[in-house]
């Protein structure tokens, strides 16, 4: 038995037997502005998830909601399917702090029910990180190809950079990484000082950290409130900050 199968039995076995009152509530509704996926992406298909890598890319940036939603598959009946991609087909990164990282798969976010993008180097104007990105103009582009209905792009820290570049974020509510904030609204972004800010198909998270709740609410509104107590259980990590939503403003809530 592999560790986080361990870690899920135990988790399971815990909260068997504490009377918590935590209660199993359902998943939270998709706020209206997002596009229902297609038949073919039905509740038992596998969710399927890829994180972008590029040269510079931010270690942590990556990690974090590749972790989440990798373990994610160990909380719910659904198959969850992770996969590191790279616009240049598969193919080694170095990122921001020197790790070397291997993109098995080609680029196909036809194929993706989600699609992240983590940010990297936007302190420096020079090669590598999300300014050589966007002055070479290629990922930005393919990311404004990509949207389709049944696909939620997420970007966290600068990486909503490289989706603002791609036009993406224009009128849309949204956050980045502090430093950005001000590139953002003056690129068009409508700047939410949230944690977390889900526009339905476009999600957004501000800060290197963030990726971990930026992952834990998608997989909370994809998977069920079930599977993202039981993944901050594992990794002894509570969601933290708050989450704005287009559901909730349409509620008045």
């Amino acid at each position: 038995m592999n560790r986080r199968a361990l870690l899920r039995s135990a988790t399971a076995l815990g909260a068997a037997g504490l009377a918590t009152g935590v209660p199993t509530a359902p998943a939270a509704a998709a706020p209206a502005a997002r596009t229902a996926p297609p038949p073919a992406s039905g509740p038992r298909a596998p969710f399927r998830a890829h994180v972008v890598l590029f040269q510079g890319v931010e270690e942590l940036d990556l990690a974090a909601p590749y972790e989440v939603l990798s373990a994610s598959g160990h909380f719910t009946d659904r198959d969850v399917e992770v996969r590191y991609v790279a616009l240049d087909g598969p193919r080694t990164v170095t990122a921001a702090f020197g790790t070397r990282l291997r993109a098995e798969h080609r680029w196909a976010p036809e194929e993706a029910d989600l699609l992240v993008v983590p940010g990297g180097g936007y302190a420096r104007r020079e090669d590598p990180g999300v300014w050589a990105e966007i002055r070479r103009g290629a990922l930005p582009r393919a990311l404004a190809a990509a949207r389709r209905p049944g696909l939620t792009v997420a970007g966290l820290c600068t990486g909503v950079m490289l989706l603002s570049a791609a036009g993406l974020t224009r009128g849309r509510p949204c956050t980045t990484h502090h430093r950005a904030q001000p590139d953002l609204v003056e690129q068009g972004g409508v700047l939410k000082k949230a944690r977390v800010v889900d526009d339905g198909d476009l999600v957004t998270a501000g800060g290197v950290t963030s990726g971990l709740d930026l992952a834990l609410w998608l997989v909370r509104r994809e998977l069920g409130v079930d599977a993202a107590l039981g993944l901050e259980s594992m990794l002894e990590y509570e969601a933290r900050g708050t989450v704005w939503t287009a559901q909730a403003l349409s509620d008045g809530t």
